[in-house]
């Protein structure tokens, strides 16, 4: 991940609704949740959380797909795991234990 996606990343997180919306589809895990579903659980009118997961897929955090007459959203895990690894990146200075337990590598892997 490069510094303009992860400001991108950053930008689409910054907003209350659509940082409890994307925790939300993380906790649901790779199967997603239903856009209203998403809304019930975020306490959002569907038209705002539409607009909240726009931003996100946008950033690439999200994705959906069409099942039936609903569209399900997801999490897209491995864009989260390279905005943390950018994150830590530079971390350590000769300390990789600082890092490891959250990136699974000591320092200089987590790219």
């Amino acid at each position: 991940m490069d510094q303009t996606q992860a400001l991108a990343a950053f930008a689409a997180l910054s907003q209350d609704t659509r940082l409890r919306i994307l925790r939300c589809l993380v906790a649901a895990g790779p199967q997603g949740m239903a856009a209203g579903a998403i809304g019930a659980a975020v306490g959002g009118r569907a038209s705002g959380v539409s607009f909240h997961l726009s931003h996100l897929e946008r950033a690439g955090l999200v994705a959906r797909r069409r099942d039936g007459r609903q569209i399900i959203y997801r999490a897209v895990y491995p864009v989260l795991s390279d905005l943390i690894g950018f994150l830590m990146r530079d971390c350590c200075q000769g300390h990789p234990e600082i890092c490891a337990p959250l990136t699974g590598a000591g320092c200089g892997d987590a790219s």
